[in-house]
């Protein structure tokens, strides 16, 4: 079995189709992981979720803020955005089992086997593998029940904007979301920034990339979400894996196994 990670591919499924068949995927045999941000900003978000959602184990995705946010909307805690592109996804016959689908996706997903770890934007460095999927089961508990509408209505939003074990109600959710899908910059105590989305030559005084501090577990990391980086992290053990695909760049997975990176140039015509 062959294990590839993609990055974030925000409704670009033309580019994935040519992308699995550059790997030779064999969707009988190998493993799709998905490091979020399924749909959103490009063309084909619901034929990407279409195609994710039948594939059974073969694979396994976590959730991005692009993800959440549909769900927000769906749900009636967000409105639609000028940029959004989920109308298709809202208005499709088969809306509901696709949504229920996603809703049901994790935020971190762990392969002891494999010896990976993936989240959308990353994990910060006072978090170990086991705290990060720990705190990523609080929200996904919630996601999956009854106060999921409340959760969505209280998700967005930049405070606290630094972690503390004793944080409470919807406070702790959105924390633990924030970390887990819209890191870039930090302090060494985790403080969040959220301001700059640039590469690393913009970041902030007083902050680094996440990545750039000493972390609490050798576990390698796979994340999306941060395009500007152009999947060029020079650390052991991480691999950023968003270079841009709905912006006009590349679609890249990773092999698990050999860490080859293998791309397919975007057919999008945006620009950052």
């Amino acid at each position: 079995m062959k294990v590839f990670a993609v990055g974030d591919l925000q409704g670009c499924f033309s580019e994935l189709e040519q992308l699995l068949e550059k790997v030779e995927f064999d969707p009988n045999q190998d493993q799709l992981w998905l490091a979020g941000d399924l749909v959103n900003r490009g063309p084909e978000s619901l034929e990407v979720l279409r195609f994710a959602s039948s594939m059974g184990d073969s694979v396994k995705a976590v959730l991005g803020n692009h993800d959440l946010h549909l769900l927000a909307i769906a749900f009636g805690g967000a409105k639609v955005k000028r940029s959004d592109t989920l109308e298709a996804i809202l208005t499709a016959p088969d809306r509901d089992e696709l949504l229920d689908w996603l809703r049901h996706r994790p935020l971190c997903h762990y392969d002891e086997k494999q010896g990976y770890v993936m989240t959308h934007a990353g994990i910060p460095p006072i978090w170990s593998v086991n705290d990060t999927l720990n705190y990523a089961n609080e929200v996904e508990q919630v996601l999956r029940s009854r106060q999921c509408k409340a959760y969505f209505k209280a998700m967005y939003g930049n405070y606290p904007d630094i972690w503390q074990d004793d944080l409470v109600g919807f406070d702790r959710l959105r924390a633990i979301t924030n970390y887990l899908t819209r890191m870039r910059f930090c302090t060494p105590q985790a403080q969040l920034e959220f301001a700059s989305k640039e590469g690393l030559e913009q970041c902030p005084p007083g902050f680094a990339p996440w990545f750039d501090y000493p972390r609490q577990s050798e576990t390698p990391i796979i994340f999306g979400h941060w395009a500007a980086l152009e999947g060029q992290v020079d650390r052991a053990g991480v691999y950023a894996l968003d270079t841009g695909c709905v912006w006009g760049g590349r679609l890249t997975a990773l092999n698990l196994a050999t860490k080859e990176l293998i791309s397919v140039n975007s057919l999008q015509h945006r620009h950052f």
